[in-house]
């Protein structure tokens, strides 16, 4: 058996020896040292062998084995530099030139969008928190004077979570406005408070143009002595301005939102065209951006705020909605379908 190793490292090291292909040297490894070359053969006979047999010839096998992996990887080395070097003979390979540019990356459209916002905002004196995506049901809807069985739940498309505590109480669910920070905010800190928060909120329902699952809000909130609703207007008339153009119109007319008392809708007047009525204000001139009010004086209670002495405006914003009206975008789909040759144009 110990000639048969000798005879077959003399073969083996004899061919290799000639080689001065990739492929040849492929077909080598496979012939000397796959599965079903002759050293692995000699390998699975040892079984067959005596005690002394096995030892001997199992200790030569590995030796060889060992020894024709490292003649095959010198020869790999070698043959690689030779292909190289035939490249550059044959003008296939000029090393002077430069290489290929790296392909950059870029901002989504929505970060984009959202970094925008929280620029215009932190120069108007807001700071930015973040808060968690999945929250209680105090939170999201009790402490912002929405109890349970309150037909204002019926607003959002909530999706809940399997949650168990001591005494069964607190579901948790996936939260669906960024509203609930004016709470855990106001909770921690005493006025005056100037906020924004971004973040993603979620809604069970079916995705169309206008409609997903999952999409970027901002709430944006103020508390302090004698807060007005000229200053909310005074603070989204100038939010219009700076994101949608200086010419800009603003209205505000009624609106509800459980979490303030009055309530507002905020419109700007259409950019397409200039309120005369067309496609994207559906003929009526203006554009809906934003619901804001004065902080409901029930929230204000609820992190012992005294509403006799502190009263506070708040405000929301959808991030991909700002998105679509400021870039004529007809389906909010498009920012979540990775199709490179909507995102690259931003």
């Amino acid at each position: 058996m110990k000639a048969k190793l000798e005879e077959l490292r003399a073969k083996a090291i004899n061919e290799l020896d000639s080689i001065d292909s990739p492929s040849d040297l492929e077909a080598w490894r496979i012939r000397y040292l796959g599965r079903k070359s002759a050293l692995t053969e000699i390998l699975r006979r040892l079984a067959n062998l005596s005690l002394e047999e096995k030892r001997a010839t199992g200790a030569a096998a590995n030796e060889l084995r060992a020894f024709l992996e490292k003649a095959l990887a010198l020869k790999k080395e070698a043959v690689s530099e030779s292909e190289i070097a035939r490249s550059i003979e044959r003008g296939r390979l000029d090393v002077t030139l430069p290489g290929y540019p790296p392909t950059l990356g870029r901002l989504h459209p929505t970060t984009q969008m959202l970094r925008q916002i929280c620029d215009i905002f932190t120069t108007m004196g807001f700071g930015v928190v973040e808060g968690p995506d999945v929250e209680w049901d105090y939170y999201n809807f009790e402490a912002l004077n929405i109890p349970q069985d309150h037909p204002a739940r019926d607003m959002w498309d909530t999706l809940w979570m399997d949650s168990e505590t001591a005494d069964g109480q607190r579901p948790m669910l996936l939260r669906t406005h960024t509203s609930p920070m004016q709470i855990r905010v106001m909770e921690s800190r005493r006025p005056p408070v100037r906020v924004i928060v971004p973040g993603k909120v979620y809604r069970y329902e079916a995705t169309d143009a206008t409609h997903e699952s999952m999409f970027y809000q901002i709430e944006g909130f103020a508390v302090d002595r004698n807060i007005t609703l000229a200053d909310l207007k005074g603070t989204l008339f100038e939010f219009a301005k700076r994101l949608f153009g200086e010419e800009r119109t603003v209205r505000f007319r009624c609106d509800y939102f459980p979490f303030v008392e009055p309530g507002v809708e905020m419109a700007i007047d259409c950019f397409l065209c200039n309120g005369g009525g067309c496609q994207l204000c559906s003929g009526s001139g203006w554009i809906e951006i934003l619901g804001a009010g004065m902080v409901h004086p029930e929230v204000l209670r609820r992190v012992n705020y005294d509403p006799e002495v502190y009263t506070g405006f708040a405000f929301g914003l959808g991030v991909e909605r700002m998105l679509m009206l400021k870039h004529g975008i007809d389906d909010i789909r498009l920012f979540y379908s990775n199709d490179l040759r909507f995102l690259r144009q931003f």
